[in-house]
């Protein structure tokens, strides 16, 4: 299994490549630490801790660097930036670790767009009629 951005890539888009994948790693780990071990809903964990689910189904093509993978990993991450803009608001432990999943999603989103903006401009002139 190739490992890495797509080939062909420029040096900022391999860091960007880097960054979302470190950042959607980091998403994997806080929601389930959030959830089971540090600000649990109930003691001893929650059924919350699924919501890292949606995180690992396209992992494997993000890490190969799939563009089609990483424009579907822009629409769920935003339900992350979603939860987190709304649980900012409760009280702390809990505030602080929305505040990071907030910072990981926007993060990753970022990421992601400058990996892909260069592929789509690409793809653009191609397909223009010469």
């Amino acid at each position: 299994m190739r490992f890495g951005p797509l080939p062909g890539c420029s040096a900022t888009q391999v860091a960007a490549w880097r960054w979302s994948i470190t950042t959607w790693l980091s998403l994997i780990v806080l929601a389930l630490a959030w959830e089971v071990v540090v600000a649990p809903l109930r003691p001893g964990g929650s059924w919350l801790a699924l919501k890292a689910v949606p995180l690992l189904l396209p992992l494997p093509a993000l890490l190969r660097g799939s563009a089609y993978a990483m424009q579907w990993a822009l629409f769920v991450v935003l339900l992350y930036v979603l939860e987190g803009s709304v649980r900012i608001l409760e009280a702390a432990p809990a505030a602080w670790l929305a505040a990071v999943e907030l910072l990981l999603a926007v993060t990753f989103f970022v990421a992601a767009i400058v990996y892909l903006r260069p592929m789509k401009i690409e793809a653009k002139r191609r397909a223009r009629p010469t």
